[in-house]
């Protein structure tokens, strides 16, 4: 990032605007020049330059009519850039605010075409400007008139240390004055980022917790395909002393787990791998892979956070099943599957499948089999509760079938205008503790902390169900629910 020029300007109630100090940077303006092309825009002296920003921030008196191209609909501004009007066309993108009686102004460097202008989200060096404007306002704090005149003449030594030839090195004006006004932006302790406020006393500690959520639709139908798909989520609470501390955090998988992909990093991460950011679920024409470690360079906040999401397409679902329900001589049969895959934990902190019925009266007449588990009917007479408990048995396999009869329908009853006649569900419910279905894991030697010190880490991972449908084989697969929930 570099900077063409950079203004401090006066402006109070009633009086004329006074440019207080300007810099400008005749070798990034060179290189403007190239990057820029056709649509370059030289930057005009201070006296055209002020009354070209007064003009486009409305601060003159005679500029207090309406004109189109300024007070436009379509030229709505809520980002504090600007277009200011210059000899052979429209200097851009100025970034300006007020403040105290200041406008603080600069002028990044784009290193491409501005014709046509491109998205305010691509220019990096306009976040980099408002940092930049923003140390300088923290600087310019001041309480009297010969205050300020003092700072503004401290403004070039500063700029030549922090800006070298318009590239700057730090934000913080706010540092010590050494004897012949040299500068030493190390002497000063490094300012925290705007996400910590505040600092941590005690033993370093680092938690890292993994849930991975898994969504599941299945048919037990040829003609329809299962779907299934992992979303996890990495939570972390750092607590390290110092006001910007460097910490990384490693996500690994075995040499068999299953890829990350669309990983959504929290702001706090500072740098990543670019294969981390390009493995896409998406592309489905890109075999490319990227398997880890996935490392997270990051500047904590004090609190708990999401470090990133992301999510997987792990090869088989964790429990495999189909329901078949029918009608039969004023009764309804029901047969359910389930089967534990052996790559699975078979370990659960609660297990259950739960099998509403919608539309249909309170259940009269209930007889069942069940091979593994207890089956219970809710108190509303509508839903039946197949606890698993857990553990699957050694075979992997259980099964639930029987009969059922139901009664005159009531205004209580559930209603679901998709699950009609046959067409209907069941529903799992499970938790997996220490386990993951990508392998993805943590461990104390995946964590890096500087200044480096003795850490206490913990780790926690689990598996969540989330949607995760069985749906009957004998009745119509509702296709709108599938594509709502993936």
């Amino acid at each position: 990032m570099a900077l063409r020029g950079l203004w401090l300007i006066s402006h109070e109630q009633g009086a004329r605007g006074t440019v207080l100090f300007s810099r400008r940077y005749p070798t990034v303006e060179k290189r403007a020049k190239l990057f820029n092309g056709e649509s370059y825009v030289s930057v005009p002296e201070d006296g055209p330059f002020l009354k070209a920003l007064f003009f486009e921030l409305r601060l003159t008196d005679e500029d207090h009519h309406f004109i189109e191209r300024r007070d436009g609909c379509s030229r709505i501004n809520k980002t504090s850039v600007y277009a200011l009007q210059a000899t052979g066309g429209d200097l851009w993108p100025v970034v300006a605010f007020q403040k105290s009686g200041l406008i603080y102004v600069g002028l990044p460097l784009v290193e491409q075409s501005l014709d046509p202008h491109p998205p305010l989200i691509s220019i990096s060096g306009i976040s980099q400007t408002f940092a930049l404007l923003s140390g300088l306002l923290a600087f310019m704090n001041q309480k009297s008139e010969g205050e300020r005149n003092s700072k503004i003449s401290q403004l070039p030594s500063l700029l030549m240390q922090i800006c070298p030839l318009g590239s700057p090195l730090d934000t913080n004006f706010n540092i010590s004055l050494l004897e012949g006004n040299h500068v030493t932006p190390s002497s000063h302790p490094q300012k925290p980022p705007a996400w910590r406020t505040s600092t941590y006393k005690g033993k370093p500690q680092v938690n890292v917790c993994i849930i991975e959520k898994v969504k599941s639709m299945q048919y037990d139908k040829r003609d329809v395909v299962d779907m299934w798909q992992v979303y996890g989520t990495v939570t972390c609470k750092c607590d390290i002393e110092g006001t910007a501390p460097n910490v990384t955090v490693s996500l690994n998988l075995p040499a068999n787990g299953s890829p990350l992909q669309d990983i959504l990093v929290h702001p706090c991460v500072t740098s990543l791998d670019p294969a981390v950011l390009t493995s896409s679920s998406v592309d489905v024409m890109d075999d490319s892979a990227f398997s880890g470690p996935y490392k997270f360079p990051l500047i904590p906040p004090p609190d708990q956070f999401n470090l990133c999401f992301y999510t997987s397409q792990v090869p088989v679902p964790p429990i495999l099943g189909f329901y078949q329900l029918k009608e039969e001589d004023s009764q309804w049969k029901f047969t359910i599957h389930l089967k534990l895959h052996e790559s699975v934990k078979n370990t659960f902190e609660y297990c259950e499948a739960r099998v509403p019925f919608f539309n249909k009266g309170p259940i009269t007449h209930l007889e069942y089999k069940v091979s593994y588990g207890l089956l219970e009917v809710s108190k509303e007479k509508n839903l039946l509760v197949w606890v698993i408990g857990q553990k699957f048995p050694k075979s992997l396999d259980i099964s639930l079938s029987g009969t059922l009869a139901f009664g005159p329908v009531s205004p209580q009853q559930p209603v679901d205008p998709v699950c009609t006649g046959s067409t209907a569900y069941v529903k799992l419910y499970f938790r997996i503790l220490d386990f993951t279905l990508t392998g993805c894991h943590t461990d104390q030697h995946s964590i890096q902390v500087f200044p480096s010190g003795k850490l206490k880490f913990s780790t926690a991972r689990e598996v969540l169900s989330s949607d995760y449908y069985i749906w009957n084989s004998k009745a119509p697969a509702p296709v709108v629910y599938r594509t709502l929930l993936f």
